[in-house]
Parts: C-alpha cells; structure tokens; sequence
C-alpha cells in the first residue's frame, strides 16, 4: 500500500542545506494501521506530508496504492488524494460558516456524489453527533469538532486515511473517545491509517510504530 525507499527531504537556509528527513525506508501494508512518534522537530509532519503527495521529495521514491508519485504532476497528485486519501488535522480544519453536515457532505459535493446528504449524515450518526447536525463549529467542543473531522475523512471511503496530531488539542478523556472512534471507523472500512503522534495511547493501539530522530526513522 505504501512503499518509501531512501526518502531525503532538504530545504535551503541561511547557513546552507538543511536535511529534514535522511534517507527514510518504509513499508505499510494495506488495512493496517501505523504510528510514527518523536520530538516537535524532528521531520514527522514533512514525511506525512510527502507521503500524501502534498509536497515534492528531493531524493527517493514513494508508492502510493502502486503509484510512483514522482511520476504525477501536481494536478495529478491533487487527484490521487481526492479519489484515494482523507485526513485528520490537529486542529480540525473545519469551514466556520458550515454546519457539521455541511463540512461532511463538501468534499463529497465536490467529487460529485449525489447523495452527500445522506452520506454525512450517516457517518455523523456513526460518531454520536445525530443531535449535532445543524450545528457550526463555534458551538461545538474541541472533541465533538474532531469528531466532525473524522466523519468527514471517513465519508469519502478512502484507501488511506493520515491523521496529523489527532488528540493533539483534545483532554485525555476526550482523546480516548476520538480513539476509540477512529479505531472503529478504520476497522470497519479497512483503511490503512498512518498516524503522527505524540500520544502514547494511540500509537501502542496500531500495528506497527515508528520513531523519528532528526530526520532518522526506526522501527519500534
């Protein structure tokens, strides 16, 4: 499902190059789960980044579902997430002058699905937010707007869901119930979920765990 080989990822400075990511190898099979933990710093966000095709190595190869995305242009890589990718943000990126529904129910507009209605509306049943619907953001909590965040990655049935910090901005009990409920989703749609985290709860819960040092990638 996903397949990295000698990933390097520099940017210039003012003092000269600077190696965020070194020389990364990875493989994470289709259906599974995998966290990758380590220190504010230490290249995590950039190599979720560069997995998901949002932005350009500058050395190595990524396979994503058996495509090279060297080989795609940025219009094509916009189309591979589109058709084959959701997320989950830390801070949850919902539209303010939506309602739960309708910030579920955009992407699925956008790709053209009829029945987005219907559609958001079941995936924000699965996550106990039936009541909340009709509601924005500001009159949601940090936990119930996650939970928002999660139905609408899961909407779209991707084949791969990344999820950047997802109880990063939530209390430990809330976390727990965001958890559980990405857990269950991911289960249920047999996602391969790739997850960056410095929750130790959630990492011990995947498949597989990675730890990022410096740019260095080890297997846990």
């Amino acid at each position: 499902m996903i397949t990295v080989s000698q990933l390097l990822k520099t940017v210039p400075t003012a003092d000269g190059d600077l190696d965020i990511l070194r020389g990364i190898d990875l493989e994470i099979a289709a259906g599974t789960s995998a966290a990758i933990v380590g220190a504010s710093g230490s290249g995590k966000s950039t190599l979720l980044g560069l997995l998901a095709g949002m932005d350009v190595a500058t050395a190595g190869e990524i396979w994503l579902d058996g495509e090279r995305l060297s080989d795609l242009d940025e219009n094509q890589r916009a189309r591979l997430r589109a058709d084959k990718v959701g997320f989950v943000f830390q801070s949850f990126q919902l539209l303010p002058a939506l309602t739960a529904r309708e910030n579920v129910m955009l992407p699925l507009e956008l790709a053209g699905v009829t029945n987005a209605g219907q559609i958001a509306e079941r995936y924000l049943c699965d996550v106990g937010l039936e009541s909340r619907l009709e509601h924005y953001p500001t009159t949601l909590s940090g936990g119930e707007q996650q939970r928002v965040a999660i139905a609408r990655a899961f909407a779209r049935q991707p084949r791969i869901l990344f999820a950047d910090e997802p109880t990063g901005n939530l209390d430990t009990r809330t976390g727990e119930r965001v958890i559980e409920l990405l857990f269950e989703l991911n289960d249920r749609a047999d996602t391969t979920l790739v997850l960056v985290t410095h929750d130790e709860r959630l990492a011990q819960r995947c498949d597989k765990r990675f730890s990022m040092t410096a740019g260095e990638l080890q297997s846990l």
